[in-house]
């Protein structure tokens, strides 16, 4: 039997709304992954659709966690990275990156930060900008639309794009630094979306589309980067790996319009994970 990969994921926790920490750590561990976590901030809710949160920034921990790991000498096969609480964060986490990386780790940065052409609340220009730096440490990154403008520091385009716009804005990202690029929110036909992959080493652009449902579903985000880490970590090549987590986010919304559920909770992700455990091939292992 192959060892257990173990994952390092550091992202924040929403207490109520299915996002960040309490949608990566199921969907990885479901996808057989040992998961750590390093919480950078706690929420009483996200922050979209929600008003009034509560908001503790947990920047000091990070360094402390980061050196206790280190003097247990444990290896990741992946170090996954979302919302960060502040802009000393980038720092923290970028050397955090350097510490932990070995020649078979997977470093994934999701530039979490903005949606539908605007900053989250608490971020600031400074903050988006700085997080190239990040970016440039990653293997693969996974930014939306909103997130490859402000990383590219270009006016966010909304829906009026080409092809030629979406391929061209992948190889500028992956010259921030990451081999990979998977670009979300991609659609070209207005009941289609998914997403875009490239990969610099062997030039390859490549489509993942499932059916666009209507309405702005909160946490696919990431929904969509936790499945496509499963696929990766479970050796799919990176079109196929898209083609998953494309396909496993539309599901979960799926399931979520069915159950009438109100959006700002998220995604009804749990009940579509044996679909995703099957589409991963795990059934029978």
């Amino acid at each position: 039997m192959n060892k257990q990969k173990r994952i390092a994921a550091i992202h924040d926790i929403s207490c109520v709304g299915r996002c960040s920490l309490t949608v990566a750590l199921p969907i990885l561990s479901a996808a057989g992954f040992d998961t750590s976590v390093l919480p950078t901030a706690i929420l009483s809710t996200h922050t979209g659709g929600f008003e009034g949160f509560t908001y503790r920034d947990l920047t000091e921990d990070i360094k402390p966690i980061s050196n206790h790991w280190q003097s247990l000498n444990l290896h990741f096969d992946a170090l996954y990275s979302g919302f960060l609480g502040s802009f000393e964060q980038i720092d923290l986490v970028a050397d955090l990156f350097d510490t932990f990386k070995s020649p078979d780790t997977l470093i994934m940065v999701d530039p979490v930060m903005a949606d539908n052409g605007v900053l989250y609340s608490i971020y600031s220009p400074e903050m988006a900008k700085g997080m190239t730096k990040l970016c440039a440490k990653a293997d693969i990154i996974v930014p939306n639309l909103t997130e490859a403008a402000f990383l590219l520091e270009e006016e966010y385009v909304g829906e009026d794009y080409t092809q030629d716009y979406i391929e061209t804005t992948l190889k500028k990202l992956s010259a921030l630094g990451s081999d990979k690029v998977v670009l979300s929110g991609v659609s070209f036909e207005s009941n289609k979306v998914g997403a875009a992959a490239y990969d610099s080493i062997t030039g390859r652009v490549s489509y993942a589309f499932n059916d666009k449902i209507d309405g702005y579903f909160h946490g696919t985000g990431d929904v969509f980067g936790s499945a496509l880490l499963s696929a990766l970590l479970n050796n799919f090549p990176l079109a196929e790996a898209t083609k998953i987590a494309v396909d496993y986010t539309h599901m979960c919304i799926l399931l979520t319009q069915k159950a009438e559920q109100e959006k700002r909770y998220g995604v009804c992700f749990e009940k579509a994970i044996p679909y995703l455990i099957k589409q991963l091939g795990l059934l029978n292992q």
